[in-house]
C-alpha cells in the first residue's frame, strides 16, 4: 500500500505544541492506529470489519493479525531512533517486519506501507522521547530532517505494483512523501480529521471516514494507478470530492452517500490503499501532536 506525494505544506499548521508520550507505547500506539483505520467504515474499495471492500485476497482478520505481527517491529523502531539508529538500522528492521506480516497473512501485502511511513513517523516519535531532536519539532520535520536523504538509497521494489504504478505514470511515491515530511498528512488529512471532529463530535468514525475521503480525493494513490490507471484515479478523486463537497459527514445522511461511493469503487476493482496507510498516519500524527495530549 503506497501513496504519493502533495508538494505543499502548511508551516502554519505543524508548529503546533507536542507532548511527550511514553517511549515503550509508540508501538503500540501505531498498532491502535492501524486497527482504527480498519474499524472505519465506509471507505471506498477498502478492508474494513464491515466487508472486503475490492478485494478477494484479504478481509478484516488478515489485517488484525497483520497489525499484531508488526507491533513488535514498529517499537523496534522507535528504540532504535532513540539510541540514534541510522537508516541502514532502521532499514533492516523494516524488512523483519515486512518478514512478520506476509508470514502472518500467508503471503498477503497488507501493511507493507504502513510499515515503511508508520514506521518512520514510530522512529520519529522514538528519536523525539530519547532527545534526539527538538521535541517540538514536529514528526514529519523529524523524518525529514534525519532520514530525509537517505529514504532514497535504499532498494527499489522493482516488481511491486506501486514502483510499476510510479514508473508508467511518473508519481511520485511513499518515498518523496516521507522525505517531505509526509505533507499529504498535514496539509490534508489532519486537517479534514479535526474539522470534522468538531463538527460532529460525538463520532469519531466521522472523523476518520471524512479525512480518508479528503485524502482518495487529493493524493495521487499509487495502488489506484495500478488497478485502475488515470481513468481510475480520476473517477476516485471526482467521487470523493463529490462527497465532500456536498457536506461531508456535516450533511444528514452522509454514511448513506458514502457507502454508494464505497459500492461505486468495488464494482470497478478499485482499493486506494496509500490512502489507508495515510489515514493510519493521520490517526499516530493527531495522537501524539494533539494540544495537550
Amino acid at each position: 500500500m503506497t501513496a504519493v506525494l502533495v508538494r505543499t505544506v502548511l508551516p502554519a499548521y505543524r508548529r503546533e505544541a507536542q507532548a511527550p508520550c511514553d517511549p515503550g507505547a509508540i508501538g503500540d500506539s501505531a498498532v491502535r492506529c492501524l486497527l482504527m483505520e480498519l474499524e472505519t467504515w465506509p471507505k471506498p474499495g477498502l478492508v474494513s470489519h464491515i466487508d472486503n471492500g475490492s478485494h478477494d485476497d484479504m478481509d478484516a482478520g488478515t489485517f488484525r493479525s497483520s497489525a499484531a505481527a508488526i507491533g513488535p517491529y514498529l517499537q523496534q523502531l522507535a528504540d532504535a531512533a532513540a539510541q540514534g539508529c541510522g537508516m541502514g538500522r532502521l532499514r533492516i528492521i523494516g524488512l523483519e517486519a515486512e518478514a512478520a506480516m506476509l508470514a502472518a497473512t500467508s503471503g498477503v501485502n497488507t501493511h507493507r506501507g504502513a510499515i515503511f511511513g508508520l514506521g518512520l513517523l514510530c522512529a520519529a516519535a522514538g528519536a523525539r522521547a530519547g532527545g534526539r531532536v527538538d521535541p517540538a519539532l514536529p514528526l514529519g520535520d523529524t523524518v525529514a530532517r534525519l532520514w530525509g536523504k537517505s529514504i532514497f538509497d535504499g532498494p527499489i521494489l522493482l516488481h511491486s505494483h506501486g514502483s510499476a504504478a510510479r514508473r508508467q505514470f511518473h508519481a511520485g511515491g511513499a518515498r518523496a512523501e516521507a522525505a517531505s515530511g509526509f505533507p499529504s498528512v498535514y496539509r490534508i488529512g489532519m486537517p479534514a480529521l479535526r474539522r470534522a471532529a468538531r463538527a460532529v463530535p460525538d463520532d469519531a468514525e466521522a472523523a476518520r471516514v471524512e479525512a480518508c475521503f479528503a485524502l482518495i480525493a487529493s493524493v495521487e494513490d499509487t495502488n489506484l494507478l495500478h488497478r485502475g490507471g488515470l481513468d481510475g484515479l480520476r473517477f476516485a478523486r471526482r467521487a470523493t470530492r463529490l462527497f465532500l463537497d456536498g457536506g461531508g459527514v456535516r450533511r444528514s445522511g452522509w454514511r448513506t452517500r458514502a457507502q454508494s461511493v464505497h459500492k461505486d469503487f468495488i464494482a470497478r476493482r478499485l482499493s486506494p490503499g496509500g490512502s489507508a496507510d495515510l489515514l493510519a498516519m493521520t490517526l499516530f500524527i493527531d495522537a501524539h501532536e494533539r494540544p495537550g495530549s
